[in-house]
């Protein structure tokens, strides 16, 4: 008995050390954030791929590069005392202004968020191009429109965004007594001052109501389907009999 349950450990063990060589393979291979899910369908039977990546995050974290988990979904990265090593020979990103980065902050606490309600929130207009820089970027996208006058468009954020500032979720972003504990709030903080809880949940609110089709996207669509109907053309249809230009004869 003794012996068949030494058996069954270590084929349990070999199943389960396959399993974290595989994620690792399979972590390694890709130039995008993997979700546990992608990652457990590769898995030896009988193997749970939480614990595979638990453990893969435990023999990484000494090393020169670390397994993280950013957005949901895990990747490689440079260990962050190691990270000024690259930064000689990587491409520098383009740096968001002051307004933008102001703008992004507003969007994450504070989402789903008109522009209206951001300009409010920041006492300036919002220059348009401030918000055209977060979509392009990917920080940013539409949610829906405000059942209010006008019928104004709500932004949140993005999975790129929590992967670029390296949050598994929103609610990771630092609340206020964390910002004044980094030295980030300066002077004593007004009683009564508090940061709203962040949710990026992707369902819209009920103020909200979905963002309609694109004019042009409806009237090309409309057209297709209109084509799609008719018979195709007969190139011959209606066409006066060729003739052959070699001895003119049709």
């Amino acid at each position: 008995m003794m012996r068949i349950v030494t058996e069954e450990n270590h084929e349990a063990e070999r199943r389960f050390a396959h399993g974290v060589r595989v994620a690792e393979a399979l972590l390694f291979a890709t130039d995008q954030p993997l979700a546990a899910e992608d990652i457990a369908r590769m898995m030896p039977a009988g193997v749970e791929v939480d614990a595979v990546l638990g453990e893969l995050e435990r023999l990484y974290r000494p090393r020169g590069v670390n397994l993280i988990r950013a957005g949901g979904k895990w990747m490689f990265r440079t260990a962050p005392d190691l990270g000024y090593l690259l930064r000689r020979d990587s491409e520098e990103p383009r740096k968001l202004g002051r307004a933008a980065l102001e703008t992004l902050a507003i969007i994450a606490y504070h989402q789903p968020v008109t522009r209206a309600e951001i300009e409010a929130l920041r006492g300036v207009s919002t220059h348009k191009g401030t918000l055209d820089t977060l979509l392009q970027a990917g920080f940013v996208r539409l949610r829906g429109r405000r059942r209010t006058p006008g019928r104004p468009v709500t932004f949140g954020t993005t999975e790129t965004f929590l992967i670029q500032f390296g949050l598994n979720r929103i609610g990771d972003l630092p609340g206020l007594d964390d910002l004044a504990g980094a030295g980030l709030v300066e002077g004593q903080v007004p009683a009564g001052l508090h940061f709203p809880l962040p949710s990026d949940d992707p369902a819209l609110r009920g103020d909200e109501d979905p963002l309609e089709p694109d004019l042009f996207d409806i009237m090309t669509e409309e057209r297709l389907d209109a084509l799609a109907g008719e018979p195709p053309l007969d190139p011959d249809d209606g066409a006066p009999p060729r003739t052959d230009d070699r001895n003119g004869q049709s």
